[in-house]
């Protein structure tokens, strides 16, 4: 189990965030590719959400054609580096690789994408030329990654697209949502860079597109409008105290941490409540840094965790220990969080219950609630006649067009919540589904 000392400069903050899927050599790429059986009907291609050549471009780089393995993966995923390092391979493209049913290593296949893209991003290579202008303009809010590769797949076709941005940076959740061991910030940057460099899209940043004016505008100065708004913030617990100082949502604890890791609160004790993936990121990160106590809390069994077993062993890795079937009660102090009280459940009839009498205390100065994230249901209500399910989320047809024909949505605010590969893969297809619709005016 590793241990860490709380870093005081941004050197040390890097040595304990060390990268998970570090970048590989070319002689590493080079041994690495020449595992590849480059099946037929390949396993890995159909575990990608983006059905990225995955056999086409390991032979590529095995060939010494790192341009071209380039362009493979960025012919189905534009976020083709970032996703390299943030996807969840273990248990998609790698995850199915044949060598896992031998009992052996999968071929490292996002480490392989990233090495070919992130070639292509240090070198500038000109990969596409975008069609000529045909006239019409998209208009994108949010410069994540559904925004992003919505743009790129516009620009491609011809379209004049403008991006507007309520943040100072682009590229959404993989910079102010990634745990820094995963992706530093600089390389989800780059890759946003390039693509701006490829396909001459328009990004306007801090400013935040929420007012019904602003939405009307835009649908009157532009031809269509593309949603990738991803999620709101944490979802509040309802609980007694949790207004206390030093209780805070996960999603802004790691956007504030990933922007200024020296200066953001790191308690001694800390309790993350949650048992998905974001709960995992906030508890490797406060045990980084240096806490000397993390406890990860779920309400739930430890097999009923939603995050990923190879999330959770990163978390264990880093000293965090599980309390399991307990859920929070209140959280206790006068002013600063002290401690947390649960109370114990067990599941009968199918249903979660509490144990009576079994309430516990748990000292602490820290508490990250990663309960979930908000839908942006004001922010959608205020866009027009745009139709919500029951879970808030944006409803689209196949073509990812919203109930306002003139406006398409696709990411987290489509599907509620999920890869960074997903939200790149749904907005490509959706600016496809923009150009049909166009195109048939």
């Amino acid at each position: 189990m590793a241990e860490y000392n709380k870093p005081s400069t941004i050197q040390e903050v890097d040595e304990n965030f060390g990268q998970i899927k570090p970048n590989m050599t070319a002689t590493m790429a080079y041994n690495e590719s020449s595992r590849c059986l480059f099946c037929f009907d390949a396993p890995c291609v159909k575990a990608c959400p983006t059905s990225i050549d995955i056999p086409l471009f390991i032979r590529q780089i095995y060939t010494g054609n790192i341009t071209g393995s380039a362009k493979t993966i960025y012919d189905s995923n534009y976020f083709g580096n970032i996703c390299g390092k943030v996807c969840p391979t273990e248990v998609l493209c790698e995850g199915s690789c044949v060598y896992t049913n031998q009992n052996e290593p999968p071929i490292e296949i996002g480490r392989l994408q990233s090495f070919s893209t992130r070639e292509a991003i240090q070198e500038n290579k000109q990969l596409y030329t975008t069609a000529p202008a045909n006239g019409k303009k998209v208009a994108i809010i949010g410069a994540g990654p559904a925004g992003i590769a919505c743009a790129c797949e516009l620009r491609l076709l011809g379209y004049e697209v403008h991006i507007w941005e309520a943040k100072a940076h682009a590229s959404g959740l993989t910079i102010y949502g990634v745990a820094p061991y995963k992706i530093t910030n600089q390389e989800a940057l780059d890759e946003v860079e390039y693509l701006q460099k490829q396909f001459g899209f328009q990004v306007f940043y801090n400013k935040k597109a929420e007012t019904e004016a602003h939405f009307n505008t835009l649908k009157k100065d532009y031809d269509a409008v593309f949603l990738g708004i991803g999620l709101g913030r944490t979802r509040s617990l309802g609980l007694d105290g949790e207004n206390l100082e030093n209780c805070v949502g996960a999603t802004e604890f790691i956007e504030k941490f990933k922007l200024n890791p020296l200066g953001t609160f790191i308690g001694s004790r800390v309790v993350v409540i949650g048992g998905g993936n974001t709960a995992m990121d906030a508890a490797s990160e406060t045990a980084r840094m240096g806490a000397e106590q993390v406890y990860l809390a779920y309400r739930r069994s430890k097999d009923s965790m939603g995050a990923y077993e190879f999330e959770y062993d990163l978390a264990k890795g880093v000293g965090v220990q599980g309390i399991f079937s307990a859920s929070p009660v209140a959280i206790l102090g006068k002013e600063q969080v002290e401690g947390l009280r649960f109370i114990r459940t067990e599941v009968k009839n199918g249903k979660l219950v509490n144990i009576e009498g079994s309430e516990f205390d748990i000292a602490c100065d820290m508490v990250v609630k990663a309960t979930g994230q908000e839908k942006q249901a004001i922010f959608v209500k205020n866009f027009g006649a745009i139709d919500t399910d029951a879970k808030g989320r944006i409803i689209v047809n196949d073509q990812f067009q919203t109930t306002d024909p003139r406006v398409f949505a696709a990411g987290d605010a489509v599907n509620g919540g999920a890869e960074v590969v997903n939200a790149a893969g749904e907005a490509k297809k959706a600016a496809k589904g923009i150009h049909k619709w166009l195109s048939n005016l």
